[in-house]
Protein backbone atom coordinates (compact mmCIF):
# COMPACT_ATOMS: atom_id res chain seq x y z
CA UNK A 1 0.00 0.00 0.00
CA UNK A 2 1.37 3.64 -1.01
CA UNK A 3 2.64 5.73 2.11
CA UNK A 4 1.53 8.80 0.37
CA UNK A 5 -1.89 9.77 -1.75
CA UNK A 6 -1.48 11.45 -4.20
CA UNK A 7 -3.42 14.49 -6.29
CA UNK A 8 -6.69 12.64 -8.23
CA UNK A 9 -6.48 14.56 -11.44
CA UNK A 10 -6.32 12.76 -14.63
CA UNK A 11 -3.33 14.46 -15.60
CA UNK A 12 -1.66 12.78 -12.65
CA UNK A 13 -3.52 9.29 -13.37
CA UNK A 14 -1.65 9.73 -16.97
CA UNK A 15 1.66 10.26 -15.64
CA UNK A 16 1.12 7.19 -13.27
CA UNK A 17 0.07 5.09 -15.72
CA UNK A 18 3.14 5.74 -18.03
CA UNK A 19 5.48 5.13 -15.04
CA UNK A 20 3.62 1.68 -14.19
CA UNK A 21 4.52 1.00 -17.98
CA UNK A 22 8.21 2.53 -17.89
CA UNK A 23 8.82 -0.01 -14.24
CA UNK A 24 7.16 -3.15 -15.68
CA UNK A 25 8.96 -2.83 -18.87
CA UNK A 26 12.28 -1.85 -16.64
CA UNK A 27 11.20 -4.90 -13.90
CA UNK A 28 11.14 -7.69 -17.57
CA UNK A 29 14.79 -6.04 -18.39
CA UNK A 30 15.90 -6.52 -15.25
CA UNK A 31 14.67 -10.40 -14.69
CA UNK A 32 15.89 -11.31 -18.24
CA UNK A 33 19.24 -9.83 -17.15
CA UNK A 34 19.02 -11.58 -13.79
CA UNK A 35 18.27 -15.12 -15.71
CA UNK A 36 20.96 -14.43 -17.95
CA UNK A 37 23.59 -13.82 -15.68
CA UNK A 38 22.15 -17.34 -13.81
CA UNK A 39 22.36 -19.35 -16.35
CA UNK A 40 26.53 -17.83 -17.17
CA UNK A 41 27.09 -18.32 -13.64
CA UNK A 42 26.38 -21.85 -13.71
CA UNK A 43 28.18 -22.89 -16.57
CA UNK A 44 31.16 -20.70 -15.20
CA UNK A 45 30.87 -22.25 -11.77
CA UNK A 46 30.60 -25.83 -13.33
CA UNK A 47 33.68 -25.24 -14.88
CA UNK A 48 35.67 -23.93 -11.77
CA UNK A 49 34.54 -26.63 -9.75
CA UNK A 50 35.48 -29.54 -12.26
CA UNK A 51 38.71 -27.67 -12.60
CA UNK A 52 38.85 -27.42 -8.58
CA UNK A 53 38.27 -30.89 -8.22
CA UNK A 54 41.33 -31.89 -10.79
CA UNK A 55 43.43 -29.58 -9.35
CA UNK A 56 43.14 -30.08 -6.12
CA UNK A 57 43.76 -34.02 -6.83
CA UNK A 58 47.00 -32.97 -8.93
CA UNK A 59 48.30 -30.67 -6.56
CA UNK A 60 47.57 -33.69 -3.71
CA UNK A 61 49.83 -35.51 -5.57
CA UNK A 62 52.43 -32.94 -6.10
CA UNK A 63 52.63 -32.17 -2.12
CA UNK A 64 52.86 -36.22 -1.21
CA UNK A 65 56.37 -36.11 -3.82
CA UNK A 66 57.78 -32.58 -1.90
CA UNK A 67 57.13 -34.39 1.40
CA UNK A 68 58.40 -37.41 0.89
CA UNK A 69 61.66 -35.58 -0.75
CA UNK A 70 61.73 -33.57 2.37
CA UNK A 71 62.45 -36.70 4.01
CA UNK A 72 65.89 -37.44 2.21
CA UNK A 73 67.39 -33.49 2.09
CA UNK A 74 67.80 -31.07 4.69
CA UNK A 75 65.74 -28.23 4.99
CA UNK A 76 68.70 -26.05 3.61
CA UNK A 77 69.28 -28.33 0.82
CA UNK A 78 65.94 -27.80 -0.43
CA UNK A 79 66.57 -24.09 0.00
CA UNK A 80 69.39 -24.30 -2.09
CA UNK A 81 68.28 -26.45 -4.49
CA UNK A 82 65.19 -24.17 -5.15
CA UNK A 83 67.03 -21.03 -5.10
CA UNK A 84 66.84 -20.58 -8.82
CA UNK A 85 64.14 -20.38 -10.70
CA UNK A 86 63.98 -23.08 -12.64
CA UNK A 87 62.00 -20.65 -15.89
CA UNK A 88 60.09 -17.93 -16.74
CA UNK A 89 56.33 -17.20 -16.60
CA UNK A 90 54.86 -14.04 -17.50
CA UNK A 91 51.29 -13.13 -16.67
CA UNK A 92 49.28 -10.60 -18.26
CA UNK A 93 45.86 -8.94 -17.14
CA UNK A 94 43.05 -7.94 -19.38
CA UNK A 95 39.28 -7.50 -18.82
CA UNK A 96 36.29 -8.82 -20.68
CA UNK A 97 32.25 -7.74 -20.07
CA UNK A 98 29.49 -10.14 -19.21
CA UNK A 99 26.41 -8.19 -18.91
CA UNK A 100 27.87 -4.98 -18.87
CA UNK A 101 29.89 -6.30 -15.48
CA UNK A 102 33.91 -6.01 -16.09
CA UNK A 103 35.57 -8.80 -15.39
CA UNK A 104 39.20 -9.18 -15.36
CA UNK A 105 41.10 -11.98 -17.19
CA UNK A 106 44.37 -13.66 -16.71
CA UNK A 107 46.60 -14.72 -19.48
CA UNK A 108 49.58 -17.11 -19.09
CA UNK A 109 52.70 -16.86 -21.01
CA UNK A 110 55.12 -20.29 -20.89
CA UNK A 111 58.27 -18.94 -21.98
CA UNK A 112 60.42 -22.43 -22.38
CA UNK A 113 61.11 -25.81 -21.15
CA UNK A 114 61.89 -26.15 -17.30
CA UNK A 115 65.04 -26.38 -17.14
CA UNK A 116 66.09 -27.80 -13.73
CA UNK A 117 69.59 -25.61 -12.35
CA UNK A 118 70.23 -27.74 -9.45
CA UNK A 119 72.32 -30.69 -9.08
CA UNK A 120 70.67 -34.12 -9.54
CA UNK A 121 73.07 -35.92 -7.75
CA UNK A 122 72.07 -34.00 -4.35
CA UNK A 123 68.40 -34.00 -4.68
CA UNK A 124 66.13 -37.31 -4.82
CA UNK A 125 63.73 -37.86 -8.21
CA UNK A 126 60.67 -36.88 -6.00
CA UNK A 127 61.91 -33.13 -5.95
CA UNK A 128 62.38 -33.29 -9.91
CA UNK A 129 58.98 -34.63 -10.14
CA UNK A 130 57.32 -32.26 -7.73
CA UNK A 131 58.82 -29.30 -9.68
CA UNK A 132 57.52 -30.54 -13.42
CA UNK A 133 54.51 -31.25 -12.00
CA UNK A 134 53.84 -27.84 -10.13
CA UNK A 135 55.05 -26.24 -13.26
CA UNK A 136 52.65 -28.09 -15.69
CA UNK A 137 49.53 -27.37 -13.20
CA UNK A 138 50.48 -23.61 -13.13
CA UNK A 139 48.02 -22.35 -16.28
CA UNK A 140 45.25 -24.55 -14.44
CA UNK A 141 45.98 -22.86 -11.30
CA UNK A 142 45.80 -19.59 -13.04
CA UNK A 143 42.48 -19.96 -15.26
CA UNK A 144 40.99 -21.44 -11.74
CA UNK A 145 41.81 -18.18 -10.04
CA UNK A 146 40.23 -16.59 -12.73
CA UNK A 147 37.23 -18.44 -13.04
CA UNK A 148 36.44 -17.90 -9.22
CA UNK A 149 37.15 -14.25 -9.70
CA UNK A 150 34.21 -14.06 -12.18
CA UNK A 151 31.83 -16.35 -9.87
CA UNK A 152 32.86 -13.72 -7.21
CA UNK A 153 31.85 -10.71 -9.46
CA UNK A 154 28.64 -12.71 -10.68
CA UNK A 155 27.04 -13.33 -7.32
CA UNK A 156 27.54 -10.12 -6.15
CA UNK A 157 25.98 -8.59 -9.70
CA UNK A 158 23.01 -11.04 -9.22
CA UNK A 159 22.21 -10.08 -5.55
CA UNK A 160 22.34 -6.74 -6.63
CA UNK A 161 20.20 -7.35 -9.78
CA UNK A 162 17.72 -9.79 -7.31
CA UNK A 163 17.44 -6.88 -4.90
CA UNK A 164 16.25 -4.21 -7.83
CA UNK A 165 13.74 -6.73 -9.19
CA UNK A 166 12.44 -7.56 -6.13
CA UNK A 167 11.93 -3.87 -5.26
CA UNK A 168 10.24 -3.11 -8.75
CA UNK A 169 7.90 -5.96 -8.24
CA UNK A 170 6.85 -6.21 -4.62
CA UNK A 171 7.16 -2.25 -3.80
CA UNK A 172 7.26 0.05 -6.38
CA UNK A 173 4.87 -1.65 -8.57
CA UNK A 174 2.11 -1.89 -5.91
CA UNK A 175 2.50 1.32 -4.81
CA UNK A 176 1.60 2.71 -8.23
CA UNK A 177 -1.18 -0.08 -8.97
CA UNK A 178 -2.15 1.28 -5.53
CA UNK A 179 -1.76 5.10 -6.59
CA UNK A 180 -3.84 4.69 -9.98
CA UNK A 181 -6.07 2.43 -8.06
CA UNK A 182 -7.17 5.49 -5.59
CA UNK A 183 -7.32 7.92 -8.36
CA UNK A 184 -9.86 6.23 -10.47
CA UNK A 185 -11.75 5.80 -7.20
CA UNK A 186 -11.59 9.51 -6.85
CA UNK A 187 -12.34 10.38 -9.90
CA UNK A 188 -15.40 7.59 -10.37
CA UNK A 189 -16.56 8.96 -6.94
CA UNK A 190 -16.64 12.96 -7.99
CA UNK A 191 -17.97 11.71 -11.64
CA UNK A 192 -20.78 10.56 -9.64
CA UNK A 193 -21.54 12.91 -7.39
CA UNK A 194 -21.46 15.52 -10.68
CA UNK A 195 -23.95 13.40 -12.06
CA UNK A 196 -26.14 13.40 -9.24
CA UNK A 197 -25.72 17.24 -8.99
CA UNK A 198 -26.96 17.33 -12.17
CA UNK A 199 -29.92 15.40 -11.66
CA UNK A 200 -30.61 17.57 -8.52
CA UNK A 201 -29.85 20.27 -10.91
CA UNK A 202 -32.51 19.56 -13.68
CA UNK A 203 -35.13 18.10 -11.23
CA UNK A 204 -35.31 21.41 -9.45
CA UNK A 205 -35.75 23.26 -12.89
CA UNK A 206 -38.53 21.32 -14.03
CA UNK A 207 -40.20 21.77 -10.18
CA UNK A 208 -39.95 25.22 -10.94
CA UNK A 209 -41.22 25.25 -14.80
CA UNK A 210 -44.02 23.07 -12.94
CA UNK A 211 -44.81 25.78 -10.58
CA UNK A 212 -45.07 28.34 -13.09
CA UNK A 213 -47.91 26.82 -15.09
Amino acid sequence: MALTRVNPTRMELSRLKKQLEIAQRGHKLLKDKQDEMVRQFMAIIKESRSLRIETEAELKKIIARFSSAKLKMSKAGIFEALMIPTKNIEISTSSRTIMNIKIPELDIKDEGKIDLTYGFAFTPSELDEAIIALSKLLPKMVRLADLEKTCDLLANEIEKTRRRVNAIEHIMIPNMEDDIKYIVQKLDDNERSNIIRLMKSKEIILNKEQMQY
